[in-house]
């Protein structure tokens, strides 16, 4: 008896068991043929790395979530940019504001997820983003995010999403900041294969570490290399050091030019830039053939 229905739904396609054990469910949705990416959310138009900025970033077409991920001391993954408060935007659990110094000292690796959530990370003004949004929110678990976003998206009538998710860590900051880079890339996998999302993720990292055991350990799951402007060796050499060429190679918008879309796309990688954040810069690399962009403000994308 086959019990087999199809899904169709815009650019994407799956094909789902409907009445087979979860396990024997093969799933196949192909990475958006242009990534429109919001980052951290919807960084410039609700509090970064937060389900609001989640959902924001779903209203405005997004095929892809970007954001970020540290670890607990409870070995929760935690949705956050930062390891620690930052003090431009985030009040204290009594909703004070903090120094500079404050903020550093509260490294979120040394704090159970219980305490975490206590923060508010939306009420206060950001500084570089006066568009964003204001609202009492807090740092989330990816866990809950991922429902959430799933959630609301099948609501929408949304095309299944994709999730490019950034691995916080640093050469230094081991066992202070972050477990080692092995164990905080099994834990982000443990929660993607729980919620049934690796095959539509994409974990990135400008700590090539982690990428190295996702490519090592996960070699189904996709990854990036996130490259800073201050970069000075070939891609050549990036990709030497590395040890092996990632689904995505993605620059600072302004490395970007013609000659290295062209490298990138002969070598296989996509090429996907970050944070370009006027019409006018995302119109320019979408003519020089770029494979997606992660900006600040995806209501962009609704004016291409």
């Amino acid at each position: 008896m086959k019990n087999v229905c199809f899904v169709g739904i815009a650019l994407f396609t799956t094909a789902i068991a409907c009445k087979t054990p979860k396990s024997s469910v093969v799933s196949s949705i192909p990475f958006p043929s242009f990534s429109a990416e919001g980052h951290r959310g919807a960084r410039g138009l609700m509090p970064e790395n937060t389900i609001p900025a989640m959902k924001k970033a779903i209203d405005m077409g997004v095929t892809t979530l970007e954001m970020d991920v540290v670890i607990s001391k409870d070995k929760k993954v935690v949705v956050s940019h930062d390891t620690y408060f930052h003090q431009d935007f985030c009040l204290t659990p009594e909703g004070k504001t903090m120094t500079k110094e404050d903020a550093f000292s509260r490294a979120l690796y040394t704090m159970n997820y219980d305490s975490i959530i206590k923060y508010d990370v939306g009420s206060k003004p950001h500084p570089g983003f006066p568009r964003q949004e204001k609202m009492e929110v807090h740092k989330p678990l990816l866990e809950d995010l991922v429902t959430a976003s799933e959630s609301y998206a099948a609501e929408k009538g949304h095309a299944p999403l994709w999730y490019n998710i950034e691995t916080k860590t640093q050469a230094g900051k081991d066992g202070t900041h972050h477990p080692l880079p092995e164990e905080f890339t099994d834990l982000l996998v443990a929660v993607l294969k729980k919620k049934g999302i690796a095959n539509r993720t994409v974990i990135q990292s400008f700590d090539i570490r982690t990428i190295q055991v996702v490519n090592r350990k996960y070699p189904g799951i996709k990854t990036s290399y996130l490259v800073d402007a201050k970069e000075k060796r070939t891609l050549s050499e990036q990709l030497k050091t590395l040890g092996f060429t990632p689904f995505i190679y993605s620059p600072n918008y302004k490395m970007v030019t013609a000659a290295l879309v062209s490298e990138c796309h002969a070598l296989g990688m996509k090429i996907v830039p970050w944070t370009p954040n006027t019409l006018e810069e995302i119109r320019a690399l979408k003519t020089l053939g770029v494979d997606g962009i992660i900006t600040d403000y995806p209501d962009l994308f609704g004016m291409l």
